[in-house]
């Protein structure tokens, strides 16, 4: 009953057999063998238009990259209160940008609010040179509560930063849930939403280790392979990579373990909303539920197996938490089956 992370998830066997499969043999170094210009285009085909791809190792090289190319003296990154850029990259994206900010955001359940963003951005005019000045906008998708951003409201918050001539970056560690749930395109949820820049996480849904900046804005190409070089993040054997996103793609894997995990959590979320000592703190809109119970009942399903993580509370959550009680986030990935599901509801109802 592992829903700690779907970081903790081991390696879908198909991408397994893709790495074994590329594993001998000789490939041109550094991103320019057969394999990898392979992989290029099946981005490019995904996203249906010409596209810039990194290939990095971590989502954080992916995120702070991504601002660093738009990096400004002074500049300040606009993202949410609660959003994985600003909570948990150890402060990454300033370290790379040289000492950039950024700038907390705050709206509903992980998501900015627009009206908010109208106003944060609206404080830092470019030519007061004492309180910096607006680099870039940064949304999440799906959100570190497991909320997702529909069309319009990526297309909202595009048209701010357009409106202030600000890049849109799209964090999308869990792309491939947020794109499912939605029943959209990757096109539809990124260039065509006006996102400029995009962090494509690949690692939580069954890769290895394959994450890639897809860069929509071209012109940025070239300083952005420098600024990878210099980050220590351009890969010798970058085929490795390519393999598992070559894996990753072929006859619709990466949406198939995505549906998949987003059904494991809508199942995970119906046993906790019928549990007599638990509750939905919100509805789940991906792979992440959240939920409200007792601190001794918690640490019972713990003892017993369960892996879950207590979570803070979002800052505009207006729910009740009592005393004895905590929030609570659970994960599910393309390796939870429904069994685990069915074994923790049995031990949830007591």
């Amino acid at each position: 009953m592992n829903f700690a992370s779907d970081n903790w998830a081991g390696a879908h066997p198909s991408i397994a057999a893709g790495l074994s499969a590329h594993a001998g043999g000789f490939s041109t170094a550094y991103g320019d063998g057969a394999l990898d210009q392979t992989v290029y285009q099946h981005f490019n085909d995904i996203f249906e238009r010409e596209v810039a791809v990194f290939f990095v190792a971590t989502g954080t090289a992916a995120n702070s990259l991504s601002l660093t190319a738009y990096n400004k003296s002074g500049g300040l990154s606009f993202c949410h209160r609660e959003s994985h850029v600003i909570e948990d990259e150890c402060g990454a994206p300033e370290y790379f940008t040289g000492g950039s900010r950024l700038y907390a955001v705050d709206g509903a359940l992980g998501k900015i609010d627009p009206n908010r963003l109208e106003g944060a951005v609206g404080r830092f005019a470019a030519e007061i040179v004492h309180s910096g000045r607006s680099m870039a906008v940064s949304i999440t998708q799906s959100t570190e509560v497991g909320t997702i951003y529909t069309l319009n409201e990526i297309a909202r918050i595009s048209a701010i930063a357009k409106h202030h001539k600000l890049p849109l970056h799209m964090d999308g560690a869990r792309f491939a849930n947020a794109l499912v749930a939605l029943e959209t395109t990757p096109a539809e949820m990124t260039w065509k939403r006006g996102v400029d820049i995009l962090s494509f996480g690949g690692t939580k849904n069954g890769c290895w280790c394959a994450e890639a900046i897809v860069l929509f804005d071209l012109d940025r190409a070239r300083e952005l392979a420098f600024l990878r070089k210099r980050a220590a993040q351009l890969f010798s054997k970058s085929r490795f990579v390519a393999a598992q996103f070559e894996a990753y793609f072929k006859d619709g894997l990466w949406l198939d373990t995505a549906r998949h995990a987003n059904a494991m959590a809508a199942r995970l979320a119906a046993v906790i909303e019928d549990s007599p000592s638990a509750r939905l703190a919100w509805l789940p809109q991906a792979n992440e539920v959240f939920a409200v119970m007792k601190k001794a009942e918690a640490e019972r399903m713990q003892l017993a197996g369960a892996a879950f993580y207590d979570w803070h509370k979002p800052h505009d959550f207006d729910g009740h938490i009592g005393e004895d009680e905590a929030l609570y986030r659970f994960v599910s990935s393309f390796a939870t089956t429904a069994e685990e599901v069915d074994r923790f509801g049995q031990l949830i109802a007591g």
